[in-house]
């Protein structure tokens, strides 16, 4: 049993990844795992973009006191597994382009994710062949509408309809949908914790992980870290990353304690450390609206 911490090594870690990262760990801790780590660095050109990304996250995440258990996985390395996994799955090529599924599909998820219509399914085998003659095809996973129904530490069960997802993009990407379900299989992973952006796949991943063999992890789903209007947290919110915040003089051990802040485990400017952290920590008093970040 273990849980896990997998950032995409695109961009320095901000405070509110810090904090999904210290709740996984108080999570897996805390319920006796292992905490394992998967660097995410199939986008290959997004990654060569951000050369030495992940050696400083790696650092950050140390800088708090978080450590590991187990070798670092890297998804770059189990191309091999993802292809095994595929040849056991019922996909058919997609050739619809982002503004064709946009043009033909239901309003978007809370996340932007907009189900597939099923368009390809449908082709007639000559428009395939002209469609194939004039752009590469992603894969999708035939999923016939399944319904799929999840467990979540703080929304409950949460249950969607299973659309046709993409499981290898038309660059020949292993997708995320993919990747992060055979590696969690792999890994043993059964506590899956991240940010609630991510609730609304989780019945996609659950229904893929039963397809593919395997049990579907528990979830928890960490309300996100926000700017002072409402969005997402990013870097060009400013001082949001540990080495910014060095720079004005806050240190590592004072940003683990703003983050204890807000998870209302310590008190403002408190010294803090994660057994310390670990110690309070209730999973059922967690703060479910967004950290505001000001």
């Amino acid at each position: 049993m273990a849980g896990r911490f997998a950032p995409s090594p695109t961009s320095a870690l901000h405070l509110g990844n810090l904090r999904t990262a210290v709740v996984a760990w108080l999570m897996a801790v805390g319920t006796g795992r292992e905490f394992r780590l998967r660097i995410e660095d199939l986008d290959t050109t997004r990654v060569r973009a951000a050369s030495s990304v992940a050696e400083q996250q790696l650092a950050d995440l140390a800088a708090i006191g978080i450590s590991f258990d187990g070798a670092v996985v890297w998804q770059s390395q189990r191309l091999d597994a993802y292809a095994d996994a595929l040849a056991e799955l019922d996909t058919y090529p997609c050739y619809c382009t982002r503004a064709e599924i946009a043009e033909a599909a239901s309003a978007p998820h809370g996340d932007g994710y907009r189900p597939y219509p099923g368009t390809c399914l449908r082709l007639s085998a000559q428009r395939r062949a002209e469609l194939a003659a004039t752009r590469p095809p992603a894969l999708r996973v035939r999923a016939n509408s399944a319904i799929s129904t999840v467990h979540d530490q703080w929304a409950g069960e949460v249950t969607g309809v299973v659309d046709d997802f993409v499981v290898v993009r038309n660059d020949g990407v292993p997708a995320y949908n993919l990747a992060v379900v055979v590696d969690d299989l792999a890994m043993d992973i059964d506590q899956v914790v991240r940010g609630d952006d991510l609730l609304s796949s989780s019945p996609r991943q659950a229904w893929l992980a039963r397809q593919l063999g395997g049990i579907a992890p528990d979830y928890a789903h960490v309300p996100l870290a926000v700017n002072s209007d409402g969005r997402r947290l990013a870097k060009r919110d400013g001082a949001v990353t540990l080495a910014d915040l060095a720079a004005i003089g806050v240190d590592p051990a004072q940003s683990l304690s703003r983050i204890a802040v807000s998870l209302e485990l310590a008190e403002p400017d408190e010294p803090v450390s994660l057994p310390k952290l670990l110690s309070r920590f209730d999973p059922s008093a967690l703060p479910r609206t967004p950290w505001v970040v000001a």
